[in-house]
């Protein structure tokens, strides 16, 4: 009994989570009402209100889901450039893709660009510290090539979330690895040449 319960709390909320997506294509956060949410997909407010006091609430409640299994794909493939870049690359495009309808939500513009930065800061923190052990010493310039990396990787996403194409995951996390070492090696390169 206790498994039907769970499986109907998690369609339910699922169908509330595909509805705020929708809601948030369309208008920002602060203007989608709990009504026009239940309306959208069926649900009485009562049960809304059994998992969630009120819209903010569930929205905090997806990131924090979200951000936790980015976290969870950094515990098991720590970033670095090693074995692991790629698989862990990989996760993330994973998670974009079993979540694209609330990603692409938050991304896009209603979303959330508090939710962005969390994301950035996350990956940020341990991104840097793996750079640190490849370029011991301090380098000149190295947050700007991090800078760069980053920022092409979430304009590389939006674009992937936005678009209709058939990429899969694994492609896109094939050619973000790929982009991502071919920068890092031009700037190792750049590094070596000023260096002399």
């Amino acid at each position: 009994m206790a498994e039907k319960t769970d499986r109907r709390i998690r369609k339910t909320k699922a169908q509330l989570r595909a509805g705020l997506a929708k809601l948030m294509n369309e208008k920002s956060i602060r203007e989608i009402t709990v009504k026009e949410l239940v309306d959208k997909v069926d649900i009485n407010r009562s049960t809304f209100y059994l998992h969630y006091t009120d819209i903010y609430n569930m929205l905090d409640e997806i990131e924090k889901g979200l951000l936790a299994e980015i976290v969870h794909a950094i515990d098991a493939h720590p970033i670095g450039l090693n074995e692991n870049t790629f698989p862990f690359i990989a996760d993330m495009f994973s998670i974009l893709s079993e979540n694209k309808d609330i990603c692409m939500a938050l991304m896009g513009p209603n979303g959330d660009s508090t939710f962005i930065y969390k994301i950035e800061e996350i990956i940020e923190e341990n991104s840097m510290q793996a750079l640190n052990r490849y370029f011991p010493h301090p380098i000149e310039n190295l947050k700007y090539a991090y800078a760069f990396c980053l920022s092409g990787c979430i304009g590389l996403i939006k674009i992937w979330l936005n678009s209709n194409g058939s990429e899969t995951p694994e492609h896109m996390a094939k050619l973000t690895y790929q982009m991502v070492l071919n920068s890092m090696t031009v700037f190792a390169d750049f590094k070596r040449k000023t260096a002399q």
